[in-house]
This record gives C-alpha cells, sequence and structure tokens, in this order.
C-alpha cells in the first residue's frame, strides 16, 4: 500500500523572468515500511520537495495523495488534520515550543488529538528515554543543547505514531553516535511499525540505513539507487527458502 504518491508534482517561486523552478515535474510512491532518502546539492529543491509532500506548500502543477486522499481536494482544516494524525515533523530549526519542557514538547501532538493527559505524558517519557534523555524531560529548550533539541524534535514527530515521518536534516546537529540511534529509530518506525520515512539530507552515511536514494539537481529527480537496508537492518528477515530440491 502506498501511503503517499505525487505526480508530475512542481513548485514555481515568483513569475515572469523572475520565476525560479524549484522542484520540477517529480513522480514518486512511498509505501509502508519504505525509507527514502533525498539527496542533492544546496538549493536543489530538496526541501521544497519535503514541505510540498507533508502539505506546507501548495504545488504549482502536480498532485499530491496521502493515504488516498488527494490532498488538493481538502480544507485547511482538513489538512490540518490530516498533519496532526497522519503525519511527523522532524525540522532542521527544531520547533520546539519555547514556553514548554521537552516532555511537554513531545506529549503536545497527543493532546491535540484527544489524548488524556496521563497516557501523552507516558508516551512522551518512553520516546525521550529512547532517546537517552531520561534526565532532560523536565528542562526547557533553552537550557538543552542543539542536539538534545534535535532528538526532542524526533520524539515529537514519532509522539502521534504517524503513517508517514518526513525529516529534514534529522542528524545534523548530532555526533554520529547519536545520529545513528536517531536512524535506527527511524528504521525501527519502517520496519516494525510499517510506517513510510522520507529522509531529507546530506549525509551519505545515511545510504547505508536507508531503502532507496534519489537524487534532486535543479528540482529534478536525476537518479534512484537501493540503499544499503536489507544489509545493515536488525530488523530485515528475508524470506529463503527451504524446499527439498528433488532430482
Amino acid at each position: 500500500m502506498n501511503v503517499i504518491e505525487v505526480k508530475h508534482l512542481g513548485r514555481v517561486y515568483g513569475s515572469g523572468h523572475t520565476a525560479v523552478t524549484a522542484v520540477d515535474d517529480i513522480n514518486l510512491a512511498i509505501a509502508a515500511g519504505d525509507i527514502l532518502l533525498i539527496m542533492g546539492p544546496s538549493g536543489s529543491g530538496k526541501t521544497t520537495l519535503i514541505s510540498l509532500m507533508g502539505t506546507l506548500l501548495t504545488p504549482t502543477t502536480g498532485r499530491v495523495r496521502i493515504d488516498g486522499e488527494d490532498t488538493a481536494a481538502l480544507s485547511d482544516k482538513q489538512l490540518a488534520g490530516l498533519r496532526l494524525r497522519k503525519l511527523g515533523f522532524m525540522f532542521q530549526s527544531f520547533n520546539l515550543l519555547s514556553s514548554l519542557t521537552a516532555q511537554a514538547n513531545v506529549a503536545l501532538p497527543l493532546l491535540l488529538d484527544g489524548v488524556d493527559r496521563k497516557t501523552a505524558r507516558q508516551r512522551a517519557r518512553v520516546l525521550l528515554a529512547n532517546l537517552h534523555l531520561e534526565n532532560r524531560m523536565n528542562s526547557l529548550p533553552k537550557n538543552l543543547s542543539g542536539g538534545e533539541k534535535q532528538r526532542v524534535a524526533v520524539a515529537r514527530a514519532l509522539a502521534n505514531e504517524p503513517m508517514l515521518v518526513l525529516a529534514d536534516e534529522p542528524t545534523a546537529n548530532l555526533d554520529s553516535k547519536t545520529g545513528m540511534e536517531v536512524m535506527q529509530l527511524l528504521c525501527q518506525t519502517a520496519c516494525l511499525e510499517k510506517r513510510a520515512v522520507i529522509i531529507v539530507s546530506h549525509d551519505p552515511r545515511l545510504t547505508d540505513v536507508v531503502k532507496r536514494v534519489i537524487t534532486i539537481e535543479d528540482g529534478r529527480l536525476t537518479r534512484e539507487e537501493v540503499g544499503g537496508h536489507d544489509a545493515t537492518c536488525p530488523h530485515y528477515h528475508p524470506i529463503v527458502n527451504h524446499a527439498v530440491k528433488r532430482t
């Protein structure tokens, strides 16, 4: 089942002789359990593409379908509900609420969706502990390091158990060990919970963790390759044919 499909997707900024095409006629389908890495040079359209896929930007051309729904047919209120219940976002700038503790930031999407406070706080506690933040749960963002803020953002993105996780440079502010732990958590989310994960990154090491790698240049999809996921994922169990060979 495809969690998201984009067809002939395009986004143009400006008009006339000042128009800039940031995304140009891209077609993609991402299924449940898939982990897609989007790579490309700065200014190639990666962040615009993931923003379009997350319905944070409106396409100039083409369509985005999420869980079978044409997002162009949804009202602003319906789009907000879709983002709350079906999408999890990890932003490069964290976007944590400065007045809330780490635990409260992670619990917020659940509370907005009507989950009771006790359950929301427990879910937040578990996610933060998985990211080694059990001693920072009551800290405000101003008292967290860049890496700690990033891990809180990761936990918040996973809080509502989204069917699609969109991550813009999720390991950019992390050391190599913590960055790999975050990637393993995303891998677990895809492989065990059958959610789709889309990552934008400049980090070539992530190609060893993902299932598919696409390259964007000048807004166009120029290449797609197989990632190294199957060789590195502890959750991957290929089907082996044990049938007896008869002569």
